[in-house]
């Protein structure tokens, strides 16, 4: 049986979703690392684990093996697979080059770079959101970090307008976690070691400044992978999307 961490940082199961919620839970406890690398478990052990029958606990880890976040193994119920460099170099170089190019086309949309045309009620919550992942990355509260994380870059994605993307982004964001989380925990204090600066990239969007708000962006995955590089002991030589970051194009 896979060690889960204690109750503290695990999400509450709601009755009226329990496919979804058991999902959810699991997916923060691998995002933060608190289900490692190697992990595994049966469809019974999770509905034990949760309080529910094997049908939504089953259906929930069906779920995350269709999206690659668990490995299913015959007669041996479900594993979390073990993400290499050069894994986390595939998700990397994905997620700059999308991010660049849906920046660079929203600066072409009419009316992108008015600052009156964003509705005020998503622009206020996507600030709450990005002073809470501040906030997590400051104190280095992995387990709120990861989640506040997650949650603000997905607002960041509705202002792309466009659902597969987000959608892309997110589940690549997820998998960037479950590679960076455990060597973020081996590092010891984690206070101010990740980016926290997404309280001045909510801010340059709101002023309509695309342009400002990409290359905040560059700088942002630039730091992110000198970081990692820095946290595995590997080469930045592996990284193709380099001098994307730190040409003149970069931050």
């Amino acid at each position: 049986m896979a060690v889960f961490g204690t109750g503290t940082g695990r999400l509450p199961i709601q009755r009226n979703s329990l496919r979804e919620q058991i999902s959810g839970a699991l997916r923060e406890e691998l995002m933060s690392g608190r289900l490692p690398a190697g992990s595994n478990f049966t469809v019974k052990e999770i509905a034990e684990l949760y309080g529910v029958s094997a049908t939504p606990a089953r259906e929930a880890l069906v779920d995350l093996a269709a999206q690659g976040l668990l490995r299913a193994e015959h007669h041996r119920g479900f594993t979390v697979p073990e993400l290499a460099w050069s894994d986390f170099l595939e998700i990397f170089e994905a997620r700059t080059l999308l991010t660049d190019s849906a920046f660079r086309q929203l600066a072409h949309r009419p009316g992108a770079t008015d600052p009156g045309r964003l509705d005020p009620g998503r622009l206020g919550s996507l600030r709450r959101r990005a002073e809470a992942a501040s906030r997590a990355v400051r104190a280095g509260q992995l387990d709120v970090m990861v989640g506040c994380d997650r949650r603000f870059w997905q607002g960041i994605a509705e202002f792309l307008e466009n659902r597969r993307i987000a959608e892309y982004l997110d589940w690549l964001r997820v998998q960037s976690w479950m590679f960076a989380a455990p060597y973020l925990r081996a590092g010891g204090d984690l206070a101010g070691v990740c980016w926290d600066r997404q309280p001045e990239l909510v801010e340059l969007i709101a002023a309509g400044d695309v342009a400002g708000a990409r290359r905040l962006m560059d700088g942002y995955n630039l730091f992110t992978v000198r970081l990692l590089a820095s946290l595995t002991g590997e080469s930045l030589d592996s990284v193709a999307v380099l001098p994307l970051l730190t040409g003149g194009e970069g931050a």
